[in-house]
């Protein structure tokens, strides 16, 4: 599935909202560069974290809003970005402006003469403007409530759009990350979460998946069909949590631990 883009054939004359909108992206993007810089992350490391692929992520950090799709799947991008580096990512996505157009219905009426005006017709006409008249009051009282209405029934597209496109856009060597089954309750699980900064190691049937050191507060999860492995030299500041269930300590701080966890002894 390809995302959606706009299109530059003819020349762009940015308006007040995109203009808005190219600002907010690039004061976004710094503040996730410059996370993922302290936290020693590579923009690669992030394509694993995130699933979304790497042109996407440089986009952002650079504020280019013209390598990106349409704001509402924008959003998204930066939810998913902010969540890998330990935001609160929906908080996070809600600065970028998304804007809603609306259209203005104007009624046409047949152009008749004063003789063949009846008062049905002139009934008609007169329910239909008051109508009309309600319809766009409301609308003016209430914006909030229709851009409301609006995201809730576009916000799971963007999640479809967002995993079809980091599957099809994954490097050869992190394909196992993006390979999702239809049905999760035949898969193996592990969730990980840092309490403090770690060095760990995943293992996804038998192949490395990641290795390298995390900062404090991050989340993963992992999936696999047959066996899932973690490793760590810092236990204590490791939680794990097995398909979906309460996390516990690896270990003690400071100390190395392996954690498997196979289709045969899957609780």
């Amino acid at each position: 599935m390809k995302w959606l883009r706009r299109n530059h054939k003819h020349e762009f004359t940015p308006s007040v909202d995109d203009q808005k909108q190219a600002e907010k992206l690039a004061d976004i993007g710094r503040q996730l560069s410059a996370s993922r810089q302290e936290n020693g992350l590579s923009l690669e490391e992030m394509v694993v974290l995130t699933k979304v692929p790497r042109r996407l992520l440089q986009a952002i950090e650079e504020g280019n809003l013209k390598e990106l799709p349409e704001p509402i799947y924008i959003q998204g991008l930066i939810r998913q970005y902010a969540d890998a580096l330990g935001f609160n990512g929906t908080e996070f996505a809600s600065h970028f402006p998304v804007t809603i157009n609306k259209i203005i219905t104007k009624p046409v009426l047949k152009t008749t003469t004063i003789g063949e005006l009846r008062p049905i017709h002139l009934y008609l006409i007169y329910v239909f403007v008051i109508l009309s008249s309600v319809i766009g009051l409301s609308r003016l009282l209430n914006p909030n409530a229709l851009q409301t209405a609006n995201k809730t029934q576009q916000q799971p597209d963007v999640e479809a759009v967002l995993d079809s496109r980091a599957t099809q856009n994954a490097q050869p060597n992190l394909q196992s990350v993006s390979e999702i089954t239809s049905s999760e309750e035949q898969q193996l699980q592990i969730g990980v979460i840092l309490t403090e900064k770690s060095w760990i190691q995943v293992r996804v049937d038998g192949k490395v998946e990641y290795e390298g050191e995390l900062p404090q507060g991050f989340r993963g999860n992992w999936q696999a069909q047959e066996q899932l492995t973690v490793r760590t030299d810092n236990a204590g500041g490791v939680l794990v949590s097995v398909n979906r269930q309460k996390a516990k300590q690896l270990g003690e701080p400071g100390k190395q631990k392996e954690f498997t966890i196979a289709a045969n002894t899957r609780s």
